[in-house]
């Protein structure tokens, strides 16, 4: 699995840029930059949590009103 990739098609799903991605999920925009690029691997479970996340929000409605 492409980590990179996957990461980034999460933030893209929700329409996000990754300063509003960053914001939204507590992740700095420079490890955001960095694991998007490939420089950095987060571990394994990081992808997971974020997609987890995710639909736990579109589940229950975004609570921040961005839904």
């Amino acid at each position: 699995m492409d980590t990179a990739k996957v990461i980034k098609e999460l933030r893209e799903s929700v329409k996000m840029n990754r300063k509003e991605f960053s914001d939204h999920t507590g992740i700095p925009v420079r490890t955001l930059e960095d694991w998007e690029a490939g420089r950095r691997t987060p571990p394994e479970y990081i992808p997971r949590l974020i997609a987890y996340q995710l639909k736990y929000e579109e589940l229950v409605g975004d609570e921040d009103g961005k839904e």
